[in-house]
């Protein structure tokens, strides 16, 4: 199974020790980051990389939207 294609924007935020997106659709997704991106939390990003749960990410990347 090849995990689907994730492209969302949103506000990242810390949550748990970790990060999450609140989706500008709705809704929040878990982040699994291969960097921290301190200088963005509570500021509206683009994150993209592969859904490996139904609220889970893991990211490739997390920019600036």
């Amino acid at each position: 199974m090849i995990p689907d294609a994730v492209d969302e924007t949103g506000l990242l935020l810390r949550r748990d020790g970790g990060f999450v997106l609140q989706r500008d659709r709705g809704g929040y997704y878990r982040l699994e980051l291969h960097r921290m991106p301190v200088d963005l939390v509570e500021k509206r990003v683009r994150v993209i990389g592969r859904l490996i749960d139904a609220d889970h990410v893991d990211a490739d990347g997390v920019q600036p939207a």
